[in-house]
């Protein structure tokens, strides 16, 4: 705060000055005008070009995910369709008909008490019918 001394008065007798100084704050608003002003220019393209029409097919939707249940009893389920353990990977080779195995990717979803031997089953299963594209899902705690 400033102190305002005046003529008049008692000896040592001081006034508070309230008012607040925008003179630096003007300043750098000025010098930041001038700063964009010199640099917008700068970030335009001064070349010009005919670009011709972009005839772009449509992107496919992305396929239809397949997850794969393992329940902690050992019971698997594709979708909500139940089947045999044993039998993932050949069942979910029939429901992709031609495509290639590879190009698929596979979300399993396992109960926190499955046997890691029913997990293990379900996982070669998927290996020996070309499914190696696999995600593990899991229960994102940082949304509780």
């Amino acid at each position: 705060m400033a102190a305002k001394l005046s003529g008049g008065g008692g000896k040592g007798v001081t006034e508070q000055n309230s008012d607040i100084n925008v003179t630096p704050f003007v300043d750098i608003m000025l010098v930041l005008l001038i700063i964009f002003m010199v640099a917008a220019p700068l970030a335009t393209v001064s070349v010009e070009v005919k670009l011709p029409a972009a005839v772009a097919k449509a992107a496919p939707n992305p396929p239809k995910p397949f997850y794969v249940s393992v329940q902690n009893d050992g019971r698997a389920y594709i979708g909500d369709e139940e089947v045999d353990i044993t039998s993932v990977g050949s069942v979910l080779a029939q429901q992709i008909g031609n495509k290639a195995p590879s190009d698929e990717r596979i979300f399993i979803r396992g109960d926190q008490n499955t046997r890691y031997g029913d997990f293990m089953q379900v996982m070669n299963s998927l290996q020996d019918h070309g499914f190696y594209s696999v995600a593990l899902v899991g229960e994102d705690q940082s949304l509780q």
